[in-house]
């Protein structure tokens, strides 16, 4: 199987989200998983202060464009091409051009595939991210995305979450 790079797409300004809604939609329908590994709306934390008061909100890092992790082949090409809200990938006339490790690197998206030592049925603890300090049971893995599926007592329901692998441990 070939390579998985990082691919940029431009997207009509304000359809980012929507775009990869409709993307990931179609990899769930087209059973692309294995093809299409992730798709990104990058986003930053930032500090803003409007009548006085300063407050952290999260803006688009890239207003218009998506990233999009998946093996480069003519299925996934068309697919993403022809997503509605998608004016085409970033590159030379209709060649797409993968983001280099250079470029991966200020965006926080790290390649790195994390080993880990758990596995499903296992009970983990969240480290980090929303989820802190809860526990909960592996109730699924996915390697590509590098994260978990555990479930979650929100609003007294259990609700399955999907939480990466760098933000959990193992508990003792």
């Amino acid at each position: 199987m070939a390579e998985a790079n990082w691919y940029v797409v431009h997207t009509y300004s304000g359809y980012e989200n929507k775009v990869k809604a409709n993307i990931e939609k179609t990899i769930e329908n087209r059973h692309l998983e294995e093809e299409i590994l992730e798709v990104r709306v990058p986003i930053e934390e930032v500090s803003e202060i409007k009548n006085g008061v300063q407050k952290q909100v999260q803006r688009k890092m890239f207003p218009g464009y998506v990233l999009i992790n998946m093996v480069m082949n003519d299925d996934t090409w068309y697919v993403v091409r022809n997503t509605r809200g998608v004016t085409g990938f970033v590159g030379p006339g209709s060649k797409p051009v993968p983001l280099t490790e250079a470029e991966m690197r200020p965006l926080g998206i790290n390649q790195d595939h994390v080993v880990v030592d758990f596995a499903e049925g296992d009970s983990i603890v969240v480290i980090g991210g929303v989820w802190k300090d809860t526990i909960g049971v592996v109730q699924s893995m996915n390697q590509s995305k590098q994260s978990v599926t555990i479930n979650v007592d929100l609003f007294g329901r259990e609700t399955p979450v999907e939480i990466s692998f760098a933000d959990i441990k193992k508990c003792m």
